[in-house]
């Protein structure tokens, strides 16, 4: 027979372990660990998890699932074509592209101005500067441009050359506040469409001609607000 001693003995050390591994399974559950707990009574091994955080899930699925919408912006067909002026048998016209013609002539770099051309482009205005045609076009391939390197630039890519000069506006242009930007300001919300430099500057004579401001209309959605009172007195007045 146990004696009273004993099963107290006993009793407090079955409840030293247990409040031992409590401990343990505790602070490792503050580790971010997958804790191992023993079973006294049935001697089995479960593994302790932690419950999920749903706060810190939801937000890295949203912000997952955030996009952003693309920047458009227009660009060239490709190289430009001239259209011929005659109609052959059948009536009909066509386009040819520059290379047509520039392929089998010996590029002057020297023209500036169409004054010097003595055949084609005469009557083009050129006001770009001090520049010779073949500052932007590539003498070596009539349907690219080039850059101040020489390095070749398709047509469609035009902007590429425009920015290498004109560098205040190409950054205004990468802020939006230049290019005739549509669409979305938020990215998130849809996506934007900006113009093409040439869309809206000539590259031949890209500077605009001075414009006189005008002001709008006056009608009674925009009139001053005494002014408006005072018409509607005189309309009030002329019917009585």
């Amino acid at each position: 027979m146990l004696r009273p001693t004993n099963l107290i003995f006993a009793a407090t050390s079955i409840l030293v372990v247990f409040m031992i591994a409590v401990v343990v399974s505790k602070r490792a559950g503050q580790d971010g660990l997958a804790p191992v707990a023993e079973d006294i009574r049935s001697g089995t091994r479960q593994e302790l998890r932690p419950a999920a955080d749903t706060g810190s899930s939801k937000a890295s699925t949203t912000s997952a699932t955030t996009r952003t919408h693309p920047v458009i912006i227009r660009q060239p067909d490709g190289p430009p074509r001239v259209k011929l002026t005659g109609f052959d048998p059948q009536g009909r016209s066509g386009e040819v592209a520059c290379s047509t013609c520039h392929s089998v002539r010996q590029p002057n770099l020297e023209n500036k101005t169409p004054e010097t051309l003595d055949e084609f482009h005469q009557g083009l205005v050129v006001n770009h500067g001090k520049l010779a045609c073949y500052a932007c076009h590539n003498p070596e391939d009539s349907d690219s441009l080039k850059l101040a390197d020489g390095t070749k630039v398709a047509y469609q890519d035009v902007m590429t050359m425009c920015s290498q000069c004109h560098g205040p506006q190409a950054t205004a242009f990468a802020h939006g506040a230049h290019g005739g930007m549509n669409g979305h300001w938020d990215l998130t919300r849809g996506p934007q469409m900006k113009n093409n430099c040439v869309d809206c500057h000539d590259p031949h004579s890209p500077a605009y001609p001075k414009m006189m401001v005008g002001f709008k209309p006056k009608d009674r959605f925009n009139a001053p607000l005494a002014d408006h009172h005072d018409h509607e007195g005189a309309e009030s007045h002329d019917d009585h």
